[in-house]
């Protein structure tokens, strides 16, 4: 097996001022994306991103052993060979800050011989101590939108917050949509690191499948905020897989002078990185290659979109971490007055509470600090309040479902009429007052009148309109008198 040289290093194309501002190297960029390998071919960015130290370079550094290995079925390369490349180190610090890509493309070829240039881009790990949510932010933002296929990093197994990261991301998907409604984002990759649960759910893509089907599946009772990141998720990225990573032994992650030495790591995790690796850079998938509205781009394209993307998120970004904190709140207080947990209420009442916490959320949005021109602001608030108006919308169905008097609201309200009325005319009766009792035994026959037509026309489609306007009935009698 020939020893592994690699060629090429890594270069800092985005760094984090000391003000927590993010800065594009654009002259380092344009070297890399203007690489002579790169010009006049189709291209492919791999990138990978997650939380701060858990192990995204050293993952990073085997796929660029397999890209530069040209197609050799022994990429993996010795076993006393050590890992380079990114650079990685263990530890409790973090080790990445900004955005790193490979200082040159590495090139896989079709079938009918046209090269793809392939780029691989490392990311600063997000929520560690140092980072603020606008870095966080950026960073999995910009990594998604000039990315063809983003692996998100995570260790164990894949938590609600990991989600609910997703979920800032998700509404900026749904807003790029575009005419066509295709999304903006190609795919992602669920990267589950140190899987212990193998008796569940075997290592690789299928057991990884029916992990995030589970994990994505709806229940009833989930906060109406988790359930609307489930249905968009799938409809922001074009694929959503995930795969089941086996630690890679305890050298790997305590030994001090491990420095990469395949002889080191765990026998499964080399096992799963020949499935892992070579499925990730597949040239028969769709998404592999870059696009955006459905055309592939050039590598001076994506110059280009880094550019502007870089511009603009910054903008969008803190409308859209206003936007969630607005909607996040205004979902916690509906949610005590009308969660899953809660007692039904009346549909008047709920509405009520809309509209107060509809505007209480908007004026946070309005004073949420913002780099943003006045008509990305405007925009933002509009989507704000549709994303509220879908919400309300599920908070009234939630709430009509749980009003088990409705569906027999009508005929209930009409017999306790007739009772009322019978009753109370007696007594009117015994005390010689015949007008009034003559009243409400006329009513009585009404609502007996009422109800045979009631009965008689439910369920029928041509009488439907009678049928509705005696419910109508029903409803004004029942929320007035009681």
């Amino acid at each position: 097996m020939a020893r592994y040289q690699p060629f090429g290093h890594p270069v800092q194309i985005v760094t984090l001022t000391e003000d927590h501002k993010f800065k594009l190297d654009q002259d380092e960029l344009k070297k890399i994306l203007y690489h002579e390998l790169a010009i006049g071919k189709k291209i492919s960015l791999v990138s990978i991103a997650g939380d701060f130290r858990k192990g995204k370079s050293f993952m990073l550094d085997f796929f660029l052993r397999y890209l530069q290995a040209q197609g050799n079925s022994e990429w993996i390369g010795r076993e006393d060979e050590p890992l380079t490349g990114f650079g990685w180190r263990g530890g409790t610090t973090r080790h990445t800050i900004g955005m790193i890509m490979w200082s040159e493309p590495l090139l896989l070829s079709l079938p009918n011989g046209e090269e793809i240039a392939v780029f691989l881009m490392d990311t600063q790990g997000t929520y560690d101590s140092y980072s603020t949510e606008f870095e966080n932010t950026f960073i999995f933002a910009l990594t998604l939108l000039v990315s063809s296929v983003t692996l998100y990093n995570i260790m164990h197994n894949i938590q609600e917050y990991d989600l609910q990261h997703l979920s800032i991301f998700a509404e900026y998907g749904v807003l790029a949509l575009d005419a066509k409604h295709n999304s903006p984002f190609q795919q992602i990759t669920f990267l589950v690191r140190d899987w212990q649960f193998k008796k569940d759910r075997r290592y690789g893509f299928e057991g990884g499948e029916e992990y995030l089907s589970d994990c994505l599946k709806i229940q009833e009772k989930q906060p109406e905020e988790l359930k609307l990141l489930r249905e968009r998720l799938p409809k922001c990225f074009r694929e959503v897989n995930c795969f089941l990573m086996p630690h890679p032994g305890l050298e790997v992650t305590t030994g001090e002078d491990f420095n990469g030495k395949l002889a080191y790591i765990d026998k499964d995790f080399k096992k799963q990185l020949l499935t892992l690796v070579p499925e990730i850079f597949c040239l028969d998938n769709k998404n592999f290659i870059k696009k955006i509205n459905e055309q592939h781009i050039s590598s001076k394209d994506l110059f280009e979109y880094f550019r502007v993307d870089t511009v603009m998120a910054t903008g969008r970004i803190h409308c859209l971490t206003a936007v969630s904190a607005a909607k996040d709140y205004y979902s916690h207080q509906m949610e005590k007055y009308c969660g899953d947990d809660r007692p039904y209420i009346h549909p008047h009442q709920l509405d009520a509470f809309h509209q107060n916490f509809l505007q209480e959320a908007i004026e946070k949005f309005r004073h949420a600090p913002k780099i943003a021109d006045e008509k990305i602001k405007e925009d933002y608030e509009k989507k704000l309040e549709a994303e509220i108006d879908e919400l309300h919308t599920k908070f009234k169905n939630n709430n009509n479902s749980k009003n088990v008097f409705a569906f027999s609201r009508t005929p209930i309200t009409l017999i306790l009429s007739m009772v009322l009325c019978y009753l109370m005319a007696g007594v009117f009766n015994i005390l010689y007052l015949n007008v009034i009792s003559f009243i409400l035994m006329f009513i009585f026959f009404v609502c007996f009148v009422l109800l045979f037509v009631w009965l008689f026309t439910n369920g029928q489609r041509k009488y439907a309109e009678i049928n509705k306007y005696i419910n109508y009935f029903t409803v004004f009698l029942w929320n007035n008198v009681s």
